[in-house]
């Protein structure tokens, strides 16, 4: 390892954290199938068991983003990754425990575990970014996101064959035990190798360090860090940057979940495809969005190089890929090939995933001795869609049929390129700057 490169290796470590991440919160999707028939559930109410995921997750978010500015992220990730690997591994028993303990519902007892493996799910996102503001470098902020995003569709991908594999092995409940396991062996190993602050760490050099506290890449209407900063989490409201960057990560949210929890049923449902040919086409929506998310952060930091205008680097790019999402997922109800959907659905991610960078990157810009809290704030509301998607996605499949979730998605997509027209990285509301030197 390049002795002055220490901040890339946490950086893939994170991203393997959030791969296991998502295998765990994917991995019910796939066995679907077994957990519907075993507790007589139905599409709506399957889409509540994958909603309910989103209510703990909203709360998750905004606790941890504050949890990871007070204690520091260190505190955060070893706390959420125990925590998200036990409720991971209770799912298993969740069903049983409904039926013998919440008056007889294994809903309840889905719901149960469902928000709380959301709770402890939620401070994942905001607590990288806090990690990302203490770790990297000024000039690299949006690709060292988009490196940390990078476990987003990787793990989203590798859902498939890692879920479809074990329940081919194993059982579902077994499934979940083992995916749960794996959580708690990657927080043993991250206890050992990561600090708060790269000035506390014994692997980081004086020169990296110099790389990373640096400001002589800072555009005029950029912040640099420091630790002292007293501006408070209310403050986000006062920022209409920050509120109009919550609603365009809320449109990529909508999108993302509603491809994650509903791709499997879909197939099954509308294709008759087996839970053995899941395994492969339940990876081509994610294939396009692994080398985008982490091409966004490198597309967005050039252009702000080139132009130095934040707001053509971050929000121009969003408000272009958001629109052509929105053109895919239009055209999927046109075709009628399981290939010409999934291609629709590859390309519309892939687009979708192009600016995820974006969205904290924006906090970063604008905020960064806030990054956890504000963090936590952007992704509290932006998790609305993690109940909405595959709630609603429910609802609308048992009136409307399939096509119907497709024109959804459509619809958030361009909310979100709406918003994002009014993103203006850097801009700090005046009230905020005041009331914060105050504090």
């Amino acid at each position: 390892m390049n002795r002055n490169n220490y901040r890339h290796f946490i950086m893939s470590m994170i991203v393997f954290m959030t791969v296991v991440n998502y295998i765990d919160r994917g991995a019910i999707s796939y066995a679907q199938k077994d957990i519907i028939t075993t507790f007589g559930l139905n599409a709506k109410s399957w889409g509540e068991v994958l909603g309910y995921f989103g209510y703990g997750y909203m709360f998750g978010s905004l606790f941890g983003g504050a949890l990871s500015d007070k204690k520091g992220p260190r505190f955060v990730w070893l706390l959420a990754g125990t925590a998200w690997s036990v409720f991971e591994i209770g799912t298993a028993f969740a069903g049983n425990i409904g039926l013998v303990v919440l008056g007889g519902s294994a809903l309840a007892g889905f719901g149960m575990f469902r928000v709380l493996f959301g709770l402890s799910e939620g401070p994942l996102f905001s607590t990288m970014n806090k990690t990302m503001a203490n770790w990297a470098a000024p000039h690299e902020k949006g690709f060292a996101t988009s490196l940390g995003l990078l476990g987003v569709p990787v793990g989203a991908a590798i859902t498939a064959p890692v879920a479809v594999g074990l329940l081919s092995v194993f059982n579902w409940k077994i499934t979940f035990i083992l995916l749960g396991c794996l959580g708690l062996i990657w927080v043993t190993i991250w206890s050992k190798i990561f600090t708060n602050l790269p000035e506390n760490h014994p692997n980081v050099t004086k020169d990296e360090l110099a790389i990373i506290r640096s400001k002589a890449t800072l555009l005029s209407n950029e912040t640099g860090f420091d630790r002292d900063s007293q501006v408070k989490w209310y403050h986000f409201f006062n920022n209409p940057t920050l509120v109009f960057n919550a609603i365009g990560y809320f449109a990529f949210q909508y999108v993302n979940f509603l491809i994650l929890t509903w791709t499997p049923k879909y197939l099954q449902d509308v294709f008759h495809y087996n839970l053995a040919s899941l395994w492969y086409l339940g990876m081509i929506p994610w294939l396009g969005a692994i080398p985008t998310v982490v091409l966004g952060g490198k597309i967005s930091d050039a252009l702000r190089k080139k132009t130095g205008s934040l707001r053509i680097a971050r929000s121009g790019l969003a408000v272009v890929s958001l629109m052509i999402t929105a053109l895919c997922f239009l055209l999927i109800p046109t075709v009628h090939s399981v290939y010409a959907v999934l291609g629709l659905m590859a390309l519309g991610n892939a687009f979708n995933f192009l600016p995820n960078s974006v969205y904290w990157t924006v906090i970063l810009d604008t905020e960064p001795n806030r990054a956890g809290v504000f963090g936590g704030v952007t992704h509290f509301f932006t998790n609305i869609a993690t109940v909405l998607a595959p709630t609603l996605t429910g609802a609308l499949v048992a009136s409307y049929g399939y096509p119907s979730m497709f024109k959804a998605a459509m619809v958030a997509a361009l909310v979100g390129m709406v918003a994002m027209i009014f993103v203006k990285p850097g801009k700090k509301a005046s009230s905020s700057r005041t009331l914060g030197t105050a504090a």
